[in-house]
């Protein structure tokens, strides 16, 4: 289980809901830029899908050469997801259900388990101002993709795109400096695993 409170911003509402996340699917897709610094927040981000329940073969991470090609990979990558899950079903054919004993069948089901679409995608980057616009260019360009991604497809994508003045911001934010700041991928975590099961009761026209 989640704990409710630890928000890690003073002025941040605490999520006051149980949650749970074992039947959850969730991807993480983070730049390569700044390593040290992106290691540590999906390490980060893992810990605390792991505390909420998810289980470790539901978490897929993949990465992209940098920030700037986060959107298209969340997009892609959760379209795939759909032909996956789409895949899976079909792949369990009554044929095969009713040539196999019963002693069979469970186990065989259970071995063709279909994937589904990811219920949470969690997008991780880090931006490092420097001399040019550049810094601002890809800021920008990043949040508005990727928020067209979630409204378009429907998935939480989680923000997890750090710009930061210096290196040392960012290490900070990634529970790497010295003034005690948590690491923020802990947060992209437990948010992707709140969102995820409030979108699966949305979809299920819960609404509590």
């Amino acid at each position: 289980m989640v704990k409710a409170n630890n928000s890690p911003w003073r002025d941040a509402p605490a999520n006051t809901d149980s949650t749970t996340g074992s039947g959850l699917r969730v991807a993480i897709v983070h730049a390569r830029w700044n390593t040290v610094i992106i290691d540590q927040l999906v390490a980060g981000a893992k810990k605390n899908l792991l505390a909420a329940g998810v289980l470790e073969e539901n978490i897929t991470v993949q990465t992209v050469p940098g920030s700037y090609e986060l959107p298209l990979a969340v997009q892609r990558l959760y379209a795939a997801s759909q032909l996956q899950a789409n895949s899976s079903v079909q792949g369990i054919s009554a044929t095969d259900l009713l040539s196999s004993p019963t002693a069979e069948v469970t186990g065989s089901a259970n071995a063709a388990s279909p994937k589904k679409p990811f219920d949470a995608i969690i997008a991780i980057g880090v931006l490092i101002k420097g001399a040019t616009m550049h810094f601002e260019y890809i800021a920008d360009a990043v949040s508005h993709g990727l928020m067209r991604v979630q409204l378009d497809a429907g998935v939480p994508v989680i923000f997890g795109l750090l710009t930061v003045l210096t290196e040392e911001q960012g290490l900070e934010r990634a529970g790497l400096g010295n003034s005690g700041m948590h690491n923020h991928g802990e947060d992209w975590g437990s948010a992707a695993v709140e969102l995820g099961l409030k979108r699966r009761d949305w979809a299920e026209g819960k609404i509590l």
